[in-house]
């Protein structure tokens, strides 16, 4: 049966968080050992330097500049313009 008064079936946040706790572990220590371990080895353990999107900006301006002047120096040398 139902009861009367739904204050028992009602949790306050705080006590939710005392209670429910998996939406901090996700995975079993045992699992999260096999994951840790196949991050350390492989392609995933090169250090590699952060990224930088400004260098890559600059480059296909430049890319993109002698590639523009590259066109404009056959079509002068072919007669088009």
């Amino acid at each position: 049966m139902l009861p009367s008064s739904n204050a028992q079936w009602n949790m306050t946040t705080s006590e939710t968080d005392n209670t429910d706790s998996s939406y901090k572990n996700r995975l079993y220590p045992e699992d999260q050992a096999k994951v840790d371990d196949f991050v350390a080895r492989g392609v995933n353990s090169v250090e590699r330097k952060p990224f930088r999107p400004g260098r890559l900006l600059v480059v296909l301006i430049v890319v993109v500049f002698v590639l523009s002047a590259f066109s404009q120096f056959l079509a002068r040398w072919a007669g088009v313009s």
